[in-house]
């Protein structure tokens, strides 16, 4: 059977920066999907303290996916279901690193269903050697000094050099 529309996934976050489990949860949501749309939250809505502006951080998505059209990476503000339902989405994209995590996104999943009847979610696990990867203990190892060369890609990694340096 052919599919007439193609199956588009948002896949939302702060992406502060961007890491390989990131990277990995986005490329392996093609295959259950045509076309991914990396959304990057303006706002997030746990307190974290943010190294990279929107505008760098949408950057820093669209450098390490520019091998791959499918994936295309907007910035947005306010709520995820207005964009989902503005973009077309099918189904939104989020990943589950541990057990912890679940609570929480269990509970965006049902709010974003009563706030758009339409809303599906899908949770990914990353590859194991990314469960326990977070953009928060990338910022302060890399803040710190530490080698994150192993969590980020090449351009992601240049920013975070340069901010340590500066």
């Amino acid at each position: 059977m052919t599919r007439v529309h193609p199956v588009v996934a948002i896949y939302p976050g702060s992406f502060d920066p961007i890491t390989k489990g990131h990277e990995d949860v986005a490329r392996r949501s093609l295959r259950i999907a045509d076309r991914l749309v990396v959304a990057v939250a303006h706002t997030v809505s746990q307190a974290k303290g943010g190294l990279f502006s929107v505008e760098e951080r949408l950057e820093m998505v669209q450098e390490v996916f520019e091998d791959d059209d499918r994936i295309e990476a907007v910035k947005f503000e306010g709520l995820l279901v207005d964009l989902a339902q503005e973009i077309g989405a099918h189904f939104v994209v989020r990943g589950l690193r541990a057990v912890s995590d679940y609570e929480y996104e269990f509970e965006m999943a049902q709010m974003n269903r009563e706030l758009w009847s339409g809303s599906e979610t899908v949770f990914l696990t990353p590859n194991q050697q990314y469960s326990f990867l977070s953009a928060s203990l990338v910022r302060e190892v890399s803040r710190l000094g530490g080698d994150v060369s192993r969590f980020v890609s090449e351009p992601v990694l240049r920013r975070l050099q340069r901010r340590s340096a500066g």
